[in-house]
């Protein structure tokens, strides 16, 4: 057990029989009240962000989560199916757990599945992924006063805004937590 000011982001806890993953944490303390903690966090379980309130003194049950290799095989239609390479062991998570991650994940994929215990948690994304660039609109001459920017839509399926110089076939490199440009890939 720990202090909640304690908690960093990245750290995985255990409140109220739920398991939760924070994204970020602020302090708040004035002259006569008790410190306040909002910690925004992300439930394990049903993939929900949320923001949970606590007071300076309340304790939180750190836990540990286990990750393993596997590989990314298919789209199921109502699941994803991960197989581990080393016993040839299949798995499925539910795609309405993984409604973000699907955005980023191709077929043949290594990734990391997270573990709480034997209950699948889901998967951990890389902080950046290759994605190759099938459709995106045309470039506007002379449409160039700021970051001028267009929708792409990649491999997966997932839309993104790149800039003007980017057109369909190219692999661009997209980030996994917000989604956004991050470069385009060298050949």
């Amino acid at each position: 057990m720990i202090n909640v000011t304690e908690l960093r982001p990245g750290n995985s806890f255990e409140y109220e029989g739920n398991v939760y993953s924070c994204i970020d944490i602020a302090l708040n303390k004035t002259a006569m009240a008790k410190m306040k903690v909002k910690v925004k966090s992300k439930n394990l379980r049903t993939g929900n962000v949320l923001d949970l309130s606590f007071i300076g003194g309340d304790k939180i049950e750190l836990i540990h989560l286990d990750k393993k290799k596997m590989q990314y095989l298919y789209d199921s239609g109502d699941a994803l199916v991960f197989m581990d390479q080393n016993t040839y062991d299949q798995i499925e998570i539910s795609k309405e757990r993984m409604k973000w991650e699907c955005n980023f994940l191709k077929g043949n994929e290594e990734v990391q599945v997270v573990f709480y215990g034997d209950e699948i948690m889901g998967i951990s994304l890389p902080t950046t992924v290759a994605l190759e660039v099938n459709e995106c609109e045309p470039a506007v001459r002379g449409d160039t006063v700021n970051k001028a920017m267009k929708e792409a839509v990649t491999e997966t399926g997932f839309k993104v805004r790149v800039p003007l110089f980017i057109s369909a076939g190219e692999v661009i490199i997209v980030r996994t937590d917000n989604g956004e440009y991050d470069g385009r890939q060298q050949k």
